[in-house]
């Protein structure tokens, strides 16, 4: 499948089949490889000039826009499927792949009436798109705060023994709690734990000798009990502090130890379900979001070809793929086909800055790109 594809239309002087037939013709013999589809664009109700010009000013900027919210979509579909281990079975369109719903577009008679306005289209389409914008932004931004949620957690579990939770880490029996004794938890660097080993008891009086057990060790430092009387507890945090060792405040509770691990299952559950919805949802928008995109791609491309080629409306619009080294040749058989006169108009040097105006893709027929991704 292409990533990018060219909408183009030529102006037609004689038939539409004639024309397209040249133009296989064409692409076949210099250019074999460069897929090439008619774009089926219906009878679309013309306006006023005026009306034309008015919309023809927006119909860039609101490309952008709805290419954007595409792209945007396929990233969070990307990233989901990713972190879900989902391998990606291609994003489709009403049931059909991407790039055939593009190179086998149908106009959607009952969802856009061919009668309509066409700013009154355009304007439809801008208002769907944006509010799937709207909701794509609410649904990220709760699954995000979900996420962010679990990572505060995690980081506080699996983090330095410095700020890390300590409470998977301690066990009932390590914590000795009565009227006259306590079990104080230290912060050790991993290099002073001789040096905690051999001071811990003189660092106050009533120390329970040889109370001191490690609990724990990461890549920084280690977790020590010490048990000793409750009236020398803040002496020996005292002490210890002066010597480079952290007590760390510590209390015991079965009932907040497994509140805590309920709290993070909840989490888990609802992270869990959250990117299921909104990958499925992504799903489902993305295909709304390319339809509607399609339909504007349509619109524009017949605005355009109006304004470009007059009235009647006369113009066969196609879609290509070309490779990168075939652009130069599928440009010049374009050209090619496309009325002499106005091919001259767009090279002569007296209108290089109306060319210029026209933007990078400024040519002596219509044609805009399309990229997927």
């Amino acid at each position: 499948m292409a990533n990018r594809y060219w909408v183009v239309s030529l102006p037609v002087h004689n038939s539409a089949s004639t024309l397209w037939n040249q133009l296989q013709d064409q692409i076949s013999k210099h250019s074999f490889d460069t897929p090439l589809y008619r774009f089926n664009i219906p009878n679309l109700r013309v306006g006023t000039l005026d009306s034309l010009l008015s919309l023809s000013d927006d119909l860039a900027k609101s490309n952008t826009f709805m290419e954007g919210v595409s792209h945007k979509i396929r990233r969070q579909i990307e990233e989901l499927e990713r972190i879900s281990g989902v391998e990606s079975s291609g994003l489709t369109v009403d049931g059909v792949p991407v790039d055939s719903y593009l190179t086998r577009f149908v106009w959607d008679e009952a969802k856009y009436p061919t009668m309509s306005p066409l700013k009154e289209i355009v304007d439809g389409i801008h208002g769907q798109v944006a509010k799937i914008e709207d909701d794509l932004k609410v649904r990220v931004s709760e699954y995000n705060n979900i996420r962010s949620q679990l990572n505060a957690i995690n980081r506080k579990q699996t983090g330095s023994l410095a700020v890390r939770d300590l409470s998977n880490l301690v066990k009932p029996e390590d914590i000795i709690t009565s009227e006259h004794l306590t079990t104080l938890l230290a912060i050790v660097s991993k290099y002073s734990q001789k040096d905690w080993l051999a001071s811990y008891e003189t660092l106050t009086n009533y120390v329970v000798p040889r109370s001191s057990k490690k609990l724990y060790e990461d890549n920084e430092y280690a977790l020590y009990t010490v048990t000793l009387f409750n009236r020398v507890a803040d002496n020996f945090r005292t002490s210890a502090r002066e010597k480079g060792f952290q007590i760390r405040d510590f209390e015991y509770s079965p009932e907040t130890h497994e509140g805590r691990k309920q709290e993070l299952d909840k989490l888990m559950r609802e992270q869990e379900s959250l990117r299921g919805s909104l990958l499925q949802w992504c799903y489902t928008s993305y295909g709304e979001v390319f339809s509607s995109w399609m339909h504007f791609c349509a619109v524009r491309l017949f605005a355009e070809s109006i304004l470009r080629y007059g009235l009647p409306p006369s113009f066969l619009a196609c879609v290509l793929a070309p490779s990168v080294k075939a652009e130069k040749k599928v440009r010049s058989i374009l050209e090619g086909l496309s009325d002499s006169t106005n091919s001259s108009y767009w090279k002569s040097e007296d209108d290089v800055g109306m060319a210029a105006l026209a933007g990078e893709d400024a040519h002596p027929y219509v044609s805009f790109t399309i990229n997927l991704v």
